[in-house]
Parts: C-alpha cells; sequence; structure tokens
C-alpha cells in the first residue's frame, strides 16, 4: 500500500471521527456541569436522584450496543451514526427545555439508547479502514474525542453556565451535533471499495492487506460461540471495572472540586480540564508504542494500576490537603484514559471479523453497566458520606482489579491463539 493511500486515509478519516466521537461525548458529559450549576436545584433534585439521573443515561446505553455493531458491520455504520446524530443533538436540546423531572429521566435515558451504537459502529468503521499496525492509534485518535471534549467542555461549559445559564448551555452544545450529521454523510464512505477517491488498485491492495491479517485467527461460527470465549468474558468484565473508575470521576470530578473552599463555577472548569491534558499526551504516546511493538497489554495494565496508587494515595492524604489531592486525581485521570487505543485493538487481533465488531460492542456495553455503577455508586457515597474519601477507595479497587483481569485475559488469548495454531499443525 502506498505512503499516499495512508496520509490521505489519516487525513480525510481521522478527524471526522475525532469530531463525530466529541459531540457524542459532549451532549453525554455536560450533565456533571448542568448538574453542579443550577439544574438540580431549579428541578429539585436531591443528590441520591441526581446520581441517578446522571447513571441513567449508561442503562439506555447499555441495551443496544450489540445490535448496532451488527448493524454497521453488515449494512452501514454510515447511515446508522447519522441518524444518531440528529436524534442525540435535538434529545440533548431539549433537555435545557424542560421542567418536569419525569421527563428529564426519559431524556437521559433515551439520550443513552440512541449513542449506544455510536462507539462500536466508529470502531467497526475504523477497523475497515485500517489496518493492524495503525488501529490502536487510530482507536485513540477516535477516543480522543473523549478527554478533549471533556477539556474544552469543562471550560466552555463553566462560561456558559456563568454567561447564560444551564437551560441555554444544553441547547447551545446539542444543535452542533445536529448540523454535524449533514457533514458526515457527505464526507463519508463505509468502506474502501466505495471511496471515488482511491484507485482500483489501491482498493486492492488495500483489501488484500487487510484479508492478510485474517489469516492465523482461528475462524468462530458466530456471535454466541464469541460471547463465550474465555478472553471476551475476561475483556468484558475488565472493561467493566475499568469504566467505574473513568466515570465516577468524570460525573464528579466537577462536583470534588467545585467543594473546595472559595472555589467558583468558572474555576472549577478550568481545573476540571487539566486531567484531560495529561490524558491525551498519555493516550498518544500508549498508542505510538502499542503500535510500534504490537503489545497491547504493556500499554494497558500499568497505567490502570497507577491510576488505582493515586486514587488510593489521594484517599490516604485527605481532604486537608486540596491541592497534592487534585494533582493526584490529575495522575489517576490522565492514566485511567491512557490506555483506550491499546485496549480497543486486541479484539480485532484475536476474533476474526465476522464477530469481533459484536465483541467490541458486548464488550462496551460491559463497560456502560460500568459507567452506570460507577457514576451512580460514586455519588451515592459522597451524599452517605459527606465526602468524597470512600468513592476514591471504591475507584482504586475498581481500577486495580482490572489491571490484573487484563493481565488475565491476555494470556487466555495467546493460550488460544499458541491452541489454535497446534490444531492447524496437526
Amino acid at each position: 500500500m502506498k505512503e499516499v493511500i495512508a496520509k490521505q486515509r489519516w487525513m480525510r478519516l481521522i478527524p471526522i471521527a475525532f469530531i463525530t466521537y466529541s459531540l457524542a461525548y459532549l451532549d453525554r458529559a455536560n450533565y456533571g456541569f448542568g448538574a453542579a450549576s443550577g439544574l438540580a436545584k431549579d428541578l429539585h433534585i436531591t443528590a441520591g436522584t441526581s446520581s441517578l439521573l446522571g447513571s441513567l443515561f449508561f442503562l439506555g446505553y447499555f441495551f443496544f450496543q450489540v445490535p448496532g455493531a451488527s448493524y454497521a458491520e453488515k449494512k452501514s455504520a454510515k447511515k446508522l451514526i447519522f441518524w444518531s446524530l440528529i436524534l442525540w443533538g435535538l434529545l440533548a436540546s431539549a433537555t435545557g427545555m424542560i421542567n418536569n423531572i419525569k421527563i428529564l429521566f426519559v431524556l437521559r435515558f433515551a439520550l443513552g439508547v440512541v449513542e449506544s451504537a455510536v462507539m462500536p459502529s466508529m470502531l467497526v468503521f475504523l477497523s475497515h479502514w485500517f489496518t493492524k499496525k495503525e488501529r490502536s492509534r487510530a482507536n485513540t485518535f477516535l477516543i480522543l474525542g473523549n478527554p478533549a471534549t471533556v477539556l474544552w467542555m469543562s471550560i466552555v461549559s463553566g462560561y456558559l453556565v456563568n454567561s447564560i445559564g444551564w437551560r441555554w448551555m444544553f441547547i447551545a452544545e446539542g444543535l452542533p451535533a445536529v448540523i454535524w450529521a449533514f457533514i458526515w454523510w457527505k464526507i463519508v464512505d463505509d468502506k474502501p471499495k466505495d471511496a471515488k477517491w482511491l484507485s482500483d488498485q489501491e482498493k486492492h491492495d488495500f483489501a488484500a492487506q487487510l484479508e492478510k491479517e485474517q489469516e492465523g485467527i482461528a475462524p468462530v461460527k458466530n456471535y454466541g460461540e464469541a460471547f463465550k470465549s474465555k478472553p471476551v468474558i475476561l475483556l468484558s468484565a475488565q472493561y467493566f471495572l475499568w469504566s467505574i473508575g473513568v466515570y465516577g470521576f468524570v460525573m464528579w470530578l466537577p462536583s470534588i472540586i467545585k467543594a473546595a473552599p472559595n472555589m467558583s463555577i468558572v474555576e472549577t472548569g478550568w481545573l476540571s480540564s487539566v486531567p484531560y491534558i495529561l490524558s491525551v499526551i498519555l493516550m498518544l504516546v500508549a498508542s505510538y508504542f502499542s503500535d510500534k511493538t504490537l503489545n497491547r497489554s504493556a500499554f494497558v495494565w500499568p497505567f490502570l494500576l497507577i491510576g488505582a496508587i493515586a486514587f488510593y494515595i489521594s484517599y490516604a492524604i485527605g481532604t486537608s490537603h486540596f491541592w497534592i489531592s487534585f494533582i493526584l486525581l490529575v495522575i489517576a485521570g490522565g492514566t485511567m484514559y491512557a490506555p483506550y487505543g491499546p485496549f480497543f485493538a486486541i479484539i480485532p487481533e484475536i476474533l476474526p471479523r465476522n464477530v469481533s465488531g459484536g465483541a467490541m460492542a458486548l464488550i462496551n456495553s460491559m463497560g456502560a453497566l460500568g459507567s452506570f455503577a460507577g457514576s451512580y455508586i460514586v455519588g451515592y457515597l459522597n451524599g452517605a458520606t459527606g465526602g468524597f474519601s470512600a468513592s476514591y477507595i471504591f475507584m482504586a479497587g475498581s481500577l486495580f482489579l482490572s489491571a490484573i483481569l487484563t493481565v488475565w485475559a491476555i494470556k487466555a488469548a495467546k493460550k488460544s491463539k499458541n491452541q489454535t495454531k497446534v490444531n492447524v499443525s496437526a
């Protein structure tokens, strides 16, 4: 494959993928700012109910992952994401217009349902366009939309709330997704064979390269067989625990910071953005070396272990030393995000194409359950204890277990692959 094709793919597709996922993440993560800046007070929402509302998104997000990935693989990721963009933009904007808590429950759940297909569909989409030696970086540039969005959203949302209120913040931040849907539809092609900017020879060469990568991967008949495999089960459990830490952190960091003495909402916005600067740097570094070495595990579990240790030390120091605790939270946030690219490069390398998309969707759906548990339980612990120490321990323990499961899952995958080689040789 010519170098010029590689450049064309990166320049054409990665910015599109990045912006699309950024908009999705914006409309799911800004609830934390809305809750901290007037939504909860205006709608008379208690701390426990606010936790449930913040986490309800992930319950809706859980249900339609696998059907979405299946549709993207068998029919069209382009079409699915087009309609998702329109619907989630409208639902996010509608959050700024309601006065009834019951409607807010419906909106949060529906937003999760609509967005549930986006992540697995985008991973399937990228797996059609990027090779094994590129996939960790491609996934990372997609998922960079997560911390990069929270980074600028934390700042912009703080100013928007301060100047026009939480209602207009939701409306203003929801509409760009609707506009972007039509740009997405105009620019994107589902697969290289559909791209007018590639020659027939280039399409053939690229398809041959992707097919060659399937050699040595044991055939799997269907989703049921894939979902019962030991690596998929372990990675699903791992991602559940990892997501507890990530989304407990994302949803409640603004509230944790704002609890400091004399902290304004604008200052909260600026400080909330700092962990995501480190996240972006570490994600790029981890994905680069993961692709360079084709070692995925070594760029997943060590970062999760460091995140667990940072949360624990932050707990041990206590709330009396805010700035030391804040630095440790920055480290925890950065290291929790670093492994995403290498992690989502694992499945396409151990499962054939006909089931890898569904397996990634299953794992991501378990992450959604972990996100639900993380955002709800962290909020509950904060309210029940009147502080953040218990939630730090909870997130630290979850990350520690996820690091252990990563090592176990990779060993199981290698054992399965070696067994396949022995069977083929026999």
